[in-house]
């Protein structure tokens, strides 16, 4: 079993000249031009009537052949190929894997079904199986708050051997406050859009009060906590310094995230994209309790530990930039260090709007996104092809179409989003797919071609085009 990052050499693809012109033309034959790319309909993990016809009624209203094809292809890739649904117990029961790795992220899977929670109201199949995704999380929180990834069984993993407190149930166990954010953003979205309560039974609860301990464990006020992590490796951001505790914070009631959502590790371990969304998803969790379980004690700590949260992002997050002014660091310590830049992985800072922790048109955003959509982030990259924002998990000049997509959704200027498509569209190396990452140069040397998230918000990018811009797809892009 590989992990994501030894999927970059064994995935990347080279096609000799490519970066010779700047219109690359995939198609060798007119016959094959976009040929529908799904698993054929006898293999498909799961097929859903309303994610059908929601693909038939907005490809109808797309001019763009490509983009159109590509549409088709991303939109449906986590029902087609990553999802396993049963009853265990009486209830729904969902694993999904991420692509090319048997695993299961609670971010990821999280992601991978968040497009289609809109039609679950007129799709039961399809409700019920993110039930059972909100039911399979549980389960994992309670096993191991700390973990990432999980195994669909207790079968072992290539990580055995990380010097953490692994089980056979999990694949991975990186720390990072999202995970636990992810789960809480769709039960209770889909609570708010079925008005399904049931999946917060006794089960759900003890892990949405797990969350809350972990997060407050975190805070670290009362020492480091019992987690810690490091792995035997030559990759530096694979492993967690001081003896696997990461480096020193000084307690100011920002929560600790010893990785990030690309499952690299923190510099500074007041990751303020995850505490942002922290803050959100113990209110919508604090809901929950309240309004489903009648369990005000457990609401008021939430709403108290979000509060404290927001407060302390107030005073520490934001930072003077000599460029852009007043913007969000990515990165704190407490003792006053902060980090300038931005990473392609959700939740960025460049994604916070799309989480809902911040509105697209506060000025603190607005400065924040101009710095890291510029070569003041580090990770930001501008090459024959594309522009975007990348991370250290890949390497240097290698583009995330999650970042295009995700500058997409979060903008509202109508030629910023049709360059966006224009650049996700010259850059899908004639897969149809998107990738985890491409050469900024080169799109044909890209790393996993199985990604079903990068595909599945590719697809939600579209349907929120056509719903808030529907012009932009009714021309050539």
């Amino acid at each position: 079993m590989l992990n994501r990052r030894d999927f970059i050499k064994l995935n990347a693809i080279t096609t000799a000249g490519l970066g010779a012109g700047l219109k690359p033309s995939w198609f060798d034959s007119p016959q094959k031009r976009f040929e529908s790319k799904r698993v054929s309909p006898g293999l498909r993990r799961f097929t859903s009537a309303a994610v059908e016809s929601t693909i038939m009624r907005i490809k109808g209203d797309i001019t763009d052949p490509e983009i159109a094809w590509m549409f088709e292809n991303c939109y449906p890739n986590t029902l087609d190929t990553t999802v396993k649904f049963k009853d265990k117990d009486g209830k729904p029961d969902t694993f999904v894997i991420t692509g090319d790795i048997d695993a299961m992220w609670l971010r990821d899977s999280s992601a991978q079904v968040w497009p289609y929670l809109p039609l679950i109201k007129e799709d039961n199949e399809l409700k019920n199986l993110i039930l059972g995704v909100i039911n399979r999380q549980a389960k994992c929180i309670l096993i191991d708050p700390y973990a990432n990834a999980f195994n669909e069984k207790a079968s072992g993993s290539e990580w055995d051997s990380d010097l953490t407190d692994m089980k056979p149930e999990l694949h991975e166990r990186k720390w990072e406050v999202d995970s636990l954010c992810y789960p809480i953003r769709l039960a209770y979205n889909y609570w708010k859009i079925s008005g399904d309560s049931t999946f917060f039974d006794n089960e759900w609860q003890k892990a949405g009060k797990l969350i809350l301990h972990t997060f407050i464990t975190q805070q670290r006020k009362k020492g480091l906590g019992p987690y810690h992590f490091q792995r035997k490796t030559t990759v530096s951001t694979d492993t967690a310094p001081l003896g696997g505790y990461g480096n020193p914070v000084r307690p100011v009631g920002l929560i600790c995230s010893i990785f990030r959502p690309s499952d690299d590790a923190t510099i500074y371990p007041f990751l303020i994209p995850s505490n942002y969304f922290a803050v959100i998803s113990l209110r919508q969790l604090a809901v929950l309790f309240g309004q489903i379980a009648h369990d005000q004690s457990t609401a008021k700590q939430c709403v108290a530990l979000a509060n404290e949260v927001s407060a302390a992002l107030q005073k520490y997050a934001v930072a003077h930039h000599p460029v852009y002014g007043n913007v969000l660091a990515y990165e704190v310590d407490g003792f006053g260090n902060q980090l300038f830049m931005d990473d392609a992985n959700v939740p960025s800072l460049l994604a916070l709007p799309y989480l809902d922790a911040i509105k697209t048109s506060d000025p603190l955003y607005q400065n924040t996104r101009r710095m890291v959509l510029s070569h003041s982030n580090p990770y930001f990259f501008r090459g024959k092809y594309a522009e975007g924002i990348g991370g250290p998990h890949v390497g240097l000049g290698y583009i995330w179409p999650m970042s295009i997509i995700i500058r997409a959704i979060t903008s509202t200027d109508e030629k910023e989003i049709t360059q966006c498509l224009r650049w996700l569209k010259t850059t899908h190396a004639g897969t149809g797919f998107m990738h985890e990452s491409f050469n900024k140069d080169k799109p044909a040397d890209f790393t996993r071609k199985w990604f079903a998230w990068a595909n599945t918000l590719f697809g939600e990018m579209v349907i929120k085009t056509h719903q808030n811009h529907p012009q932009i797809l009714k021309r050539m892009i």
